[in-house]
C-alpha cells in the first residue's frame, strides 16, 4: 500500500508547492517573455531575456542554441504569455516591484546604480551568474536563480565578457558582477563554474596600496595568486576603475594549493547509479552522494533533492558553493578542498529555503558488533540495533532508521517529513546481514514513517517498522518515532521481584482485556482504577491479553502487527509504561499475553516483508495456519528467532513485565496441527514435532530467565507435550507454568452435570490429581471459556439462579484449594450472567445498588476477596504446590455423596482441609478422618455463608477430633456439609 499522511497507505493527492516536479523548469526549457528584462538588463527582448531566471541565463540566442528553449511567448510549461512578459495574476507587476527591493532601474522608483548597471537600454546582458546579491541566506529566489549556463562547449568569450564589465574574467567566473553594494554578497552556481562565498571584512582600507602592476585590474593579483599559484611579484590589487570600491573583500579558501581543482570537471552521477537511484534500487547510495574525495584532486559534492530548485553547500563560514542542476533532482559540485570539509546544504523549493544536514555524509549507526551479532541471530538487544532511535551522531541531533530486509534490491524511508515520497531518502545496506540503514538529521520524536522496500521483482511495497515502538491507533498503520521520557518509581517491587520462586508464592490472577475492562478508559486512566479494584479483591498478578499493537480489535490482540508497541488504542508507550508502574506501586505483579505463533497477512506488515517469505516459512504448507487464516513464524531461520527472543526481552526489560504467557505453544509444537494427511510433511526423523518450534521455545525461555531474573513464563498448551516446565538443559521446554486445560476441562464438564447425575462424572473431578505434579500448572478459568456461545462461569452451572449462584461458590474455592496457580478472567468475580464481549465489557451495572439483584453478584464477589485473602495468608495453599507432599486425599471415592476432601500442607507440615459438598442437600455429622496430630479444627471459609449469598449452614464452633477411625486414618471430626458448598478448616 502506498502510505498517506496518516500513514494509511495511499499516497498524499496533491503536492505541496513547495514539492511540485519541475521537470519543465531545468535548463534551457524556460520562455523567452518579451519585455521581462527592461530595466533589469537594459530592457533587451528576445529568447533568453524573459525567462523567471533569464537574468542568469546565457547571452543572447539561448533558445537557438539549447534544444528546449521554447519559443517567445510560451512558458516552460507550455502556457502562452502575453507580449509584456509577466506571470498571470500580475506577475509582472510584481517583478517590477522586486526590481524595485533590488535597487534596479526599471522599478518605477530611483534605485542605487552601480557602475555594470547602470547601461543603456538595449545593452547586451551580462554573463552568466552577473546577479544582484540578495539578503536570503545566500540562495537567489527562483526569479534569478542563476543556475542556467551556456551549453557545454558554446560558453562565451570569457574574456570579452569580462572586458565589458571593466573587471577580469577570472573574477568574473568567482563572483559575477555585484548588485547593491551595501547588500549582502552571493555566490550563484552556474554549470562548470566554482562559486565561492565572498566574506565582509569592515574594517577601513588602508590608505595607501602598492600599485597593481599596469593593465590589471581590481585585486586581480590576489585572486589568482590563490587560485592559479604565485603571483608575479608585482601583482596587487588596486581601487576599481570608473567606481568607488563597495567593500573589502576577501575570499576564503583553504589553502593555495586547492587552486590545482578546476571547476569544469563534471562530477555528476553515472547514469547507472542515477537510474538506480530514481528506481529505488541502489544499495549504497552513501557512496555516491555526499561528499567525496575525487582522484584528481578536490571533493565531489552530490546531493539528491527531488523538486529542488537549488541547492547550495555550506562550509563553516569561508565556503558557499551553489551547486550544478543535473537534472532529476540531482545536483553536483566539485569543490577546490583537500579534504572533506563539515558541512551544510541550502536547498531552495518553490517559496522556500531550507537549511539542513546532507543525510549522505554520515558514517553508519550500527557498529561491527551489532552487525556480527545480527548476522549470527543473537542480538538479544535488537529492538536497539533495527527500528527508528532518535539519537546524536557525529554531533548531529536526528534518527537511525534501520531495517531488515534481506531479499530486496533496495530500501527508501518515506513519511511525513518527506511527504510520503521515499525518492530521496533511500537507504544502505549494510554488508550481507540484509540490513538496511539511514540516519536522517533533524527528524525526532512523533515522526510518522514506513519503508519503501522494492521487491526482487521490481515492483515496491510500503511497509510499517517490524520494530516500531509505536503505531499510529488503527486503522492507521504508520509507524512513529518514539523516544520514552517515563522514569519508573518500581524500585522496591523490582528489587525483591526475584526474591521467592514463583512455585513456592501466592500466585492468584486476574485477567484482563484493558481496551473492554471499562471502556472508554487510557492507560493512565487504567492507572488510576485498576490497581485499586485488583488490590481491594486481593489479586497478586493480573494478566493483560495481547497488549501489543493489531489492526482488528475482534481479535483481541491475537493477531499482532507490531509486536514491539503497546497498542495505541489506549496510549503512547510511555503510558502504558505509567500503568505497569502503578501496579508495581499497588504491589501486583504483571503478566502478559505473548503471541509468536502466528501473523496476519496484512499487506503493510510482516506477510513476504521483502517480496519474498521472510518471516514466515517459505513452504506454503508450512507457513499457513489452517484455524486462524494466519501465517506462522518460520522458528528455523536465525534471524526470525532473534526477532522473537528478543522481543520477549524488550517486553520484560523496557516495560517492567514480570511474566509472559505464550499463546498457542499446542499449535507451534506440532507440524499437524489442525492438518489432514498430506497438508504437512515429517521432520527429518519422520515424526510429526516441529523440531525448529522446540529449539525456539527452549532458547527463548533459558534467554528470559537468564537475562530477566524474577519473571515468568507461561505455556498455554493442550497436549500431552511431556517436559513443558521441565529445565532446558534436561531436554524440556523451560517454562515456568504451563495452564491445565485438562483440569479446566474435566471440571466445567462435572459442573455442568445435573447434581443428580455428578456421582456418574465423579472422576472428572479427580483424575487431575493424577498428572498434578508431572508439570507446574496454572488452574485457567480464561477468556477463551466465557465466549463463542460457552457462557459465561455462573450460566454454565445448571439448577435455578440460587443454585447456579451456589455452585460457582463451591467451585471458586475447590479451584483455590486444588494444587496449582489459579487465574480468573474479569467479569466472573462477581458472576456476570452474559459471555464477555470486546465491545461492552464486564456488566458492571450489576454492581450497582439499585439493582435489584445486586446483592447477589456482590455476594460472589465478596467471596472471591475472601478467597484471596485467606489464600494469601495460608502458605498451605501455595508453598508445596509442585510437591507430592504438599497434598494428602481424605476421601476422593465418595461418588454418591458427591463429596471431595483432601489436606493441602505448607513446609512446616501445617495442614489446611478443603471439603467440597457438591450436592444440594445438607449432610449433618458427616464423618471424614483426620490426622491424629492435630487438636481441633476451625472453620475459616464456609462459600454456603449469609453474606457471599448462601443458606447460612455453617460450623461456627471449633470440630474436635474423635478417636474413630475413618478414611484410613484412626481419627475423625464430623462436619455439618451445607448443600452446593466448599468448605474450608484450619487447626485452631
Amino acid at each position: 500500500m502506498a502510505a498517506s499522511g496518516t500513514g494509511r497507505g495511499v499516497v498524499r493527492p496533491g503536492r505541496p508547492p513547495a514539492l511540485r516536479p519541475r521537470r519543465d523548469r531545468r535548463l534551457g526549457a524556460g520562455p523567452a517573455r518579451a519585455g521581462q528584462g527592461r530595466g533589469l538588463r537594459g530592457g533587451r527582448t528576445g529568447a533568453g531575456a524573459g525567462h523567471r531566471r533569464g537574468a542568469h541565463r546565457a547571452g543572447p540566442g539561448a533558445a537557438d542554441r539549447h534544444p528546449r528553449a521554447q519559443p517567445a511567448g510560451v512558458d516552460g510549461r507550455g502556457h502562452d504569455r502575453a507580449a509584456g512578459g509577466g506571470r498571470p495574476g500580475g506577475a509582472g507587476a510584481a517583478r517590477v516591484r522586486g526590481r524595485a527591493a533590488l535597487g534596479l532601474r526599471g522599478a518605477g522608483r530611483p534605485g542605487r546604480r552601480g557602475p555594470h548597471l547602470d547601461r543603456p537600454a538595449g545593452a547586451r546582458r551580462s554573463a552568466p551568474g552577473a546577479v544582484p546579491a540578495l539578503a536570503v541566506r545566500g540562495v537567489v529566489p527562483d526569479r534569478l536563480r542563476g543556475r542556467a549556463g551556456p551549453p557545454a562547449g558554446r560558453a562565451p568569450d570569457a574574456a570579452a565578457t569580462g572586458a565589458r564589465h571593466r573587471r577580469h574574467a577570472a573574477l568574473l567566473r568567482l563572483r559575477g558582477p555585484l548588485g547593491d553594494p551595501g547588500g549582502p554578497r552571493l555566490g550563484t552556481a552556474v554549470p562548470g563554474r566554482l562559486l565561492l562565498r565572498v566574506r565582509r571584512d569592515h574594517r577601513r582600507r588602508p590608505a595607501h596600496r602598492p600599485r597593481a602592476a599596469a593593465g590589471l585590474r581590481d585585486r586581480q593579483g590576489r585572486l589568482r595568486g590563490r587560485l592559479r599559484g604565485p603571483a608575479p611579484p608585482r601583482l596587487a590589487a588596486r581601487a576599481p576603475v570608473g567606481r568607488p570600491p563597495p567593500r573589502h573583500l576577501r575570499l576564503d579558501l583553504t589553502s593555495p594549493g586547492d587552486a590545482s581543482v578546476t571547476s569544469k570537471k563534471s562530477v555528476s552521477l553515472a547514469a547507472d547509479d542515477r537510474a538506480r537511484l530514481l528506481h529505488g534500487t541502489h544499495h549504497d547510495p552513501h557512496s555516491v552522494l555526499g561528499a567525496h574525495p575525487v582522484p584528481d584532486g578536490g571533493v565531489a559534492v552530490r546531493v539528491f533533492r527531488p523538486y529542488a530548485r537549488a541547492v547550495t553547500v555550506v562550509a563553516g563560514q569561508d565556503l558557499r558553493a551553489g551547486l550544478h542542476d543535473d537534472g532529476d533532482g540531482f545536483f553536483s559540485v566539485l569543490l577546490p578542498l583537500s579534504e572533506v570539509p563539515v558541512y551544510r546544504l541550502l536547498v531552495e523549493y518553490d517559496g522556500t529555503v531550507q537549511e539542513t544536514e546532507d543525510a549522505y555524509r554520515f558514517l553508519p549507526t550500527l557498529g561491527d558488533l551489532d552487525l556480527h551479532l545480527l548476522g549470527e541471530g543473537r542480538h538479544e538487544r535488537l529492538w536497539e540495533a533495527l527500528g527508528a532511535h532518535p539519537m546524536t551522531h557525529q554531533g548531529v541531533p536526528g534518527t537511525r532508521f534501520s531495517v531488515w530486509a534481506p531479499n530486496a534490491r533496495g530500501v527508501r524511508l518515506a513519511g511525513g517529513f518527506n511527504f510520503w515520497d521515499g525518492t530521496g531518502h533511500p537507504m544502505r545496506s549494510l554488508g550481507s546481514t540484509g540490513i538496511w540503514e539511514l540516519f536522517v538529521p533533524g527528524i525526532g520524536a512523533g515522526e510518522l514513517y514506513k519503508f519503501d522496500i522494492t521487491r526482487p521483482d521490481g515492483s515496491h511495497t510500503l511497509r510499517a517498522d517490524p520494530l516500531a515502538r509505536r503505531t499510529e491507533v488503527p486503522p492507521s498503520t504508520s509507524s512513529i518515532v518514539h523516544a520514552s521520557g517515563h522514569e519508573w518509581a518500581d524500585e522496591e517491587w523490582m528489587a525483591h521481584r526475584a526474591d521467592t520462586p514463583v512455585h513456592e508464592a501466592p500466585f492468584s490472577v486476574y485477567e484482563v482485556h484493558l481496551p473492554s475492562w471499562r471502556p472508554g478508559l487510557t492507560y493512565r486512566d487504567l492507572a488510576e482504577q485498576l490497581p485499586r479494584y485488583v488490590s481491594d479483591l486481593g489479586f497478586t498478578h493480573v494478566e493483560l491479553m495481547p497488549v501489543a499493537e493489531h489492526p482488528f480489535g475482534g481479535s483481541w490482540g491475537y493477531q499482532v502487527t507490531g509486536f514491539y508497541a503497546p497498542t495505541a488504542r489506549l496510549g503512547t508507550p510511555d503510558d502504558f509504561k505509567y500503568l505497569v508502574d502503578a501496579l508495581h506501586r499497588a504491589g501486583i505483579g504483571v503478566l502478559m499475553d505473548w503471541v509468536p505463533a502466528h501473523f496476519p497477512r496484512d499487506d503493510w506488515a510482516l506477510a513476504e516483508f521483502d517480496g519474498r517469505p521472510l518471516y514466515e516459512h517459505s513452504d506454503p504448507l508450512r507457513a499457513a495456519h489452517p484455524d486462524w487464516g494466519t501465517l506462522e513464524f518460520d522458528f528455523g531461520r536465525r534471524e526470525v528467532r532473534n526477532f522473537l527472543v528478543a522481543n520477549a526481552l524488550y517486553w520484560c526489560e523496557e516495560f517492567h513485565i514480570d511474566g509472559l504467557r505464550v499463546d498457542a505453544v499446542a499449535s507451534m509444537l506440532y507440524l499437524d496441527y489442525s492438518r489432514e494427511p498430506g497438508q504437512w510433511t515429517p521432520n527429518e526423523h519422520g515424526g510429526r514435532e516441529n523440531l525448529d518450534a522446540v529449539a525456539f521455545l527452549q532458547e527463548m525461555n533459558a534467554t528470559v530467565y537468564r537475562r530477566v531474573p524474577g519473571v515468568v513464563t507461561i505455556a498455554e498448551e493442550s497436549t500431552a507435550w511431556e517436559g513443558v516446565t521441565r529445565p532446558t538443559d534436561t531436554g524440556g521446554l523451560g517454562f515456568g507454568l504451563k495452564w491445565n486445560m485438562g483440569w479446566m476441562h474435566d471440571s466445567l464438564e462435572y459442573m455442568s452435570h445435573e447434581p443428580v447425575h455428578r456421582k456418574y462424572h465423579h472422576h472428572e473431578m479427580t483424575f487431575s490429581m493424577v498428572y498434578a505434579y508431572s508439570e507446574n500448572y496454572v488452574l485457567p478459568i480464561s477468556h477463551d471459556e466465557v465466549v463463542h456461545g460457552k457462557r459465561s462461569l455462573v450460566s454454565k452451572m445448571p439448577g435455578d439462579w440460587w443454585q447456579q449462584r451456589a455452585n460457582l461458590r463451591a467451585y471458586l474455592a475447590f479451584m483455590w484449594a486444588h494444587p496449582g496457580k489459579q487465574l480468573l478472567f474479569m467479569g466472573q468475580e462477581f458472576a456476570q450472567g452474559a459471555e464477555w464481549s470486546e465491545a461492552n465489557g464486564p456488566d458492571w451495572w450489576l454492581l450497582d445498588p439499585a439493582y435489584g439483584a445486586e446483592a447477589d453478584h456482590r455476594g460472589v464477589r465478596d467471596l472471591v476477596r475472601d478467597l484471596n485473602t485467606i489464600y494469601r495468608a495460608t502458605p498451605a495453599l501455595w508453598q508445596r504446590d509442585i510437591s507430592l507432599a504438599g497434598f494428602q486425599w481424605i476421601a476422593g471415592d465418595a461418588a454418591e455423596d458427591n463429596v471431595f476432601a483432601f489436606l493441602r500442607y505448607d513446609a512446616e507440615g501445617t495442614p489446611l482441609l478443603a471439603v467440597c459438598h457438591l450436592a444440594p442437600v445438607v449432610r449433618t455429622d458427616y464423618r471424614l478422618g483426620v490426622p491424629d496430630e492435630i487438636p481441633a479444627w476451625h472453620e475459616t471459609l464456609n462459600t454456603d455463608a449469609a453474606p457471599y449469598g448462601g443458606s447460612g449452614v455453617t460450623n461456627p464452633d471449633p470440630v474436635k477430633p474423635e478417636p474413630q477411625g475413618s478414611h484410613g486414618r484412626p481419627t475423625s471430626i464430623r462436619l455439618t456439609l451445607p448443600p452446593l458448598a466448599t468448605v474450608w478448616l484450619r487447626p485452631a
